[in-house]
């Protein structure tokens, strides 16, 4: 959100028309250990908003926020991790567009249609969490994963294992379409990746402990064990020995983010809003 109002005051210095506040609303899905196969899969919604600093027909500055849940794991194609997780996911970043056409209804032009790129920086924040049903009272409760280092994290038997830090650095970068609906709205169709460099967006990531860490010293208790084996909780009595892989900390977690946006020139808005006083 701080980088989101930092780009009003860039804006208000150069001219508005060049200057566009977007709407978004779409998808976020993620890719990691427990959705290996698919960007496509696990769809849970997003939106946003983009400022947007046209600097000519063909390059932009974009500063913005998204707001969205990712999610994975299925028992039926993995019984013997049967582990499942969501986690919400806010993001700010900054990043550079190219227009492959010169873009934009104004400037003796009138290509009112452009395929782009983009790349950029950004942080993020996530907490994933699992859910865990009481077989007992039939409760169902959801966990953060994170303080329950389910991978041995802050125990005495694994003390270089540290509880990862849930806010990171991230790389968006894809492609999309912009078509100008009139000189002053845009629509724009966008799909983009986000390389991470954490392995822990899922909270799966090496390998197995032991019930009996996780309830030792350090560890996060009964829960803590449970959430991090729930191989038993499909094949009755299985238990995966400590060692045993749980995640491949090889890869890092990616999460991708799809959306429509609608965007009206600051020149627009602005006026707008000042009409809108002015009738008060």
């Amino acid at each position: 959100m701080l980088m989101f109002l930092a780009v009003l005051p860039l804006t208000a210095q150069v001219k508005l028309g060049r200057g566009e506040l977007g709407f978004a609303f779409g998808g976020m899905n993620y890719l990691g250990d427990l959705n290996d196969q698919s960007m496509l899969g696990s769809v849970s919604l997003a939106g946003g908003l983009t400022a947007r600093l046209n600097l000519n027909t063909r390059w932009a500055l974009a500063l913005g926020g998204t707001y969205g849940h990712i999610q994975g794991g299925n028992p039926d194609v993995d019984p013997l991790r049967n582990l499942s997780f969501r986690s919400s996911v806010s993001e700010g970043f900054l990043r550079v567009e190219f227009n492959f056409f010169s873009y934009g209804m104004h400037e003796g032009t009138q290509k009112r249609l452009s395929p782009y790129i983009f790349c950029g920086i950004g942080i993020f924040v996530f907490a994933p969490q699992a859910q865990y049903v009481d077989s007992a009272s039939g409760r169902a409760e959801w966990y953060d994963l994170q303080p329950l280092g389910t991978e041995g994290q802050g125990t005495l038997q694994y003390p270089d294992r540290k509880k990862y830090p849930l806010v990171e650095a991230c790389m968006p970068f894809g492609i999309g379409f912009r078509y100008q609906l009139s000189p002053s709205i845009h629509l724009t169709a966008e799909y983009g990746w986000r390389k991470t460099w954490t392995d822990y967006l899922d909270d799966v990531s090496t390998t197995y402990v032991g019930a009996e860490v996780l309830k030792g010293d350090g560890g996060g208790g009964t829960i803590a064990a449970l959430l991090a084996d729930r191989s038993g909780e499909v094949q009755e009595g299985y238990v995966n020995a400590p060692g045993i892989k749980r995640g491949d900390d090889s890869l890092k977690d990616w999460y991708a983010y799809f959306n429509l946006t609608l965007s009206v020139s600051m020149e627009t808005l602005f006026g707008w809003m000042r009409g809108k006083r002015c009738e008060r």
